[in-house]
């Protein structure tokens, strides 16, 4: 499979423009723009456990599509050919991505996940993850929840209204899973996110964290000053959770820090 193929499986799409969400007119400037905030949406770190496969390799992939767009010479190869040399150095899993983010770009902050949120909430990026999540999970509602930023169980009601406007409007389908789930499947999902929300607030009062923004803060800092494999997953989730101001259902899974 060539590298535009697996963007198209990755990303629902081959132009390398696209996937960044910018214009081939774009600037460099305008370029690392679009990849900083698309990999915010990808980051291995900001999805759930089951997701996490899938967004390493969308991660991976968005780092090579950055690394072409924002070399002159290899994107002038691609904006002339539309293609990308399948032996490129940045083709192989040599180069870490995710240090090359952290170089390109400074360190995760609250303020930057909160602001994320409120320009994504109730735009027509989140309205089309959500037409292509809905899509991705044949109308399973529980997929599409993991697949959306930002989504949680107290967000479901709204997404489902959108979901519901998207085949109004003709641009789904109307899938079996997402007319015809049952009450019971529904109540399961209630009851795992408050399962693992307890726990989350168990592990909270262990650690001594209260929902400052200092207290997170502090936290997210030692996290990326000591980015040892066991702590690092705990705190990357445990970021995910409690950055969003009260919300209490992303999964956070309780480990033990060595």
């Amino acid at each position: 499979m060539s590298f535009l193929e697996k963007c198209a499986e990755l990303f629902g799409k081959k132009d390398l423009y696209a996937i960044l969400g910018v214009s081939k007119q774009a600037s460099s400037k305008e370029v690392k723009k679009g990849y900083h905030h698309v990999s915010l949406k990808v980051h291995p770190d900001r999805v759930g456990a089951s997701q996490k496969m899938r967004a390493t390799e969308q991660f991976q992939a968005l780092g090579r599509v950055y690394s072409v767009l924002s070399d002159p010479d290899r994107r002038a190869v691609y904006d002339d050919t539309g293609c990308v040399d399948e032996d490129d150095p940045a083709a192989g899993e040599q180069r870490d991505w995710a240090e090359y983010w952290r170089l390109l770009f400074r360190p995760l902050t609250l303020d930057d996940i909160r602001l994320f949120e409120q320009q994504y909430v109730g735009s027509a990026e989140e309205r089309e993850d959500v037409r292509a999540a809905y899509l991705a999970c044949d109308g399973d509602m529980g997929g599409l929840l993991e697949r959306v930023p930002c989504a949680s169980l107290d967000s479901e009601e709204r997404l489902r209204q959108l979901v519901q406007q998207l085949i109004d409007e003709g641009e789904v389908p109307a899938l079996r899973a997402f007319t015809h789930e049952t009450k019971a499947k529904r109540a399961a999902r209630k009851r795992r996110a408050e399962a693992e929300a307890a726990e989350a607030e168990q592990e909270k009062q262990r650690l001594g964290l209260d929902n400052s923004a200092d207290s997170l803060q502090a936290l997210i800092q030692a996290r990326q000053q000591a980015r040892g494999a066991a702590m690092d997953s705990f705190f990357d989730q445990l970021e995910a959770k409690y950055a969003k101001t009260e919300k209490k259902t992303t999964k956070v899974r309780k480990q033990r820090a060595k």
